[in-house]
């Protein structure tokens, strides 16, 4: 019997370093959680047994109890690097379990092909979904679904009014050589505005300004004003030169309304639009050439370009052309025992019978902890701590080693005795 009374003990001593080398084989494992082993003694009795001639049996493992506190946080440059600092776990749908739900506390995720929001693994991280002011339109299981940014955002608009406001020099002189766009010394300022096609791409539209005394009055200066969109020429009726006159004061007398150009078709659409040019505003004065104001009504379509989690785990996505939008909130979990959760790897998770069913919730909610974006929980492991550990694991087992052997050597001697 005394054989395995010590052999217990050895199998309790190697579960115990089985534990602690994990530990430490986790130390450096994002979200990790350390767990301890709890040990019972064996005794054997019965109601006629005297307590006082009782003989213990050996120990046995009672549990591995997890530790959820708290790892390090360590602060990171992406976005997406999440952390709950408090209670609670993100929940996955993961992609190697059949799809099923997981939980975890490590919280790097990262964008995949599809543009989900997934973890190293690829499950995809859960959230609730949102009204247009953030708010979640629903919060039961159910509802969870995945985190997914729109590769594009807004609807293209071709560009119908382009405004300009320009100050031109009153003591500007007619160039020597005949206008054209190539040649700097032809005109006598210019101002580039970025206009759309049909289709949202972005264009150059260049007006260049030309001093025309030749067309002075008493009363009035004269300049030409020519438009080019990405190298091709406006024209209004067919004619190149908007005639830009200004009184002796500077004001602008004409043009008095917005010049429409007639239509065109640019190479990047294939789509003909037409639009005006107003230049109310413009000035003659005797400082240099000078843009003050400009702007288009045409719109682009934004290009997924930036991502940012807020700390109550609402989600948004940025698009080039200014666009953002809500794509969610992350989504909470926790458990009336999360001791009793079964790990399945890969710093996952699975509710059990013992840890009872998710209790869903938000950051920053009573039972749950906030949220930390560009930061990642690391493992709770304490290295010194576990290194005591295995010390102590590894004297019970040469204790208990050391008990077999001497046992061992009682039964030779007894066997020696027969002989």
């Amino acid at each position: 019997m005394s054989f395995y009374t010590s052999l217990s003990g050895l199998q309790v001593a190697q579960a115990d370093m089985n534990v602690t080398s994990h530990n430490l084989a986790n130390v450096g494992t994002n979200g990790f959680k350390k767990s301890r082993s709890d040990f019972a003694d064996v005794i054997a009795s019965n109601f006629t047994t005297d307590p006082r001639r009782q003989v213990g049996m050996g120990a046995t493992l009672k549990q591995n109890v997890q530790q959820f506190g708290e790892g390090n946080l360590k602060t990171t440059t992406s976005g997406l690097d999440l952390a709950i600092s408090g209670d609670g776990f993100f929940a996955v749908r993961t992609n190697g379990l059949n799809g099923t739900l997981a939980y975890t506390r490590n919280g790097g995720f990262t964008v995949d092909s599809n543009r989900d929001i997934v973890d190293a693994q690829g499950s995809a991280l859960l959230g609730y979904p949102v009204d247009a002011n953030g708010t979640p339109t629903a919060t039961d299981m159910g509802s969870l679904t995945k985190l997914t940014i729109p590769e594009i955002s807004g609807t293209p608009k071709p560009t119908a009014n382009v405004a300009l406001d320009v100050n031109l020099q009153s003591g500007a002189t007619t160039p020597a050589n005949a206008f054209a766009p190539s040649d700097p010394s032809s005109y006598n300022g210019s101002a580039a505005t970025t206009v759309y096609d049909a289709a949202g791409n972005a264009m150059t539209m260049t007006t260049y300004f030309v001093r025309d005394s030749a067309n002075d009055t008493a009363t009035s200066t004269a300049w030409n004003a020519y438009s080019y969109v990405n190298g091709q020429q406006m024209t209004t009726g067919g004619v190149a030169a908007t005639p830009v006159s200004f009184d002796t004061t500077g004001t602008m007398l004409t043009p008095t309304a917005a010049v429409a150009y007639d239509s065109f078709t640019p190479a990047s659409s294939g789509v003909a639009q037409s639009f005006s040019l107003n230049l109310a505003g413009s000035a003659q004065t005797a400082g240099g050439f000078s843009v003050n104001t400009r702007s288009q009504d045409g719109a682009a379509v934004g290009q997924f370009s930036g991502i940012s989690v807020d700390s109550t785990g609402l989600v948004t996505a940025s698009y080039s052309n200014g666009d953002n939008k809500l794509l969610g909130k992350v989504a909470l979990a926790n458990f009336t025992t999360p001791t009793g959760l079964r790990q399945v790897g890969n710093s996952y998770w699975q509710q059990t019978g013992v840890s009872g069913s998710p209790q869903l919730g938000q950051a920053g909610d009573s039972g749950y902890g906030g949220l930390m974006s560009s930061t990642i929980e690391g493992s709770n492991v304490d290295i010194t701590e576990e290194l005591v550990n295995l010390i102590s694991a590894q004297r019970n087992f040469q204790a208990n080693s050391k008990a077999l052997d001497i046992q061992s050597s009682l039964i030779q001697t007894i066997f020696q005795i027969q002989s």
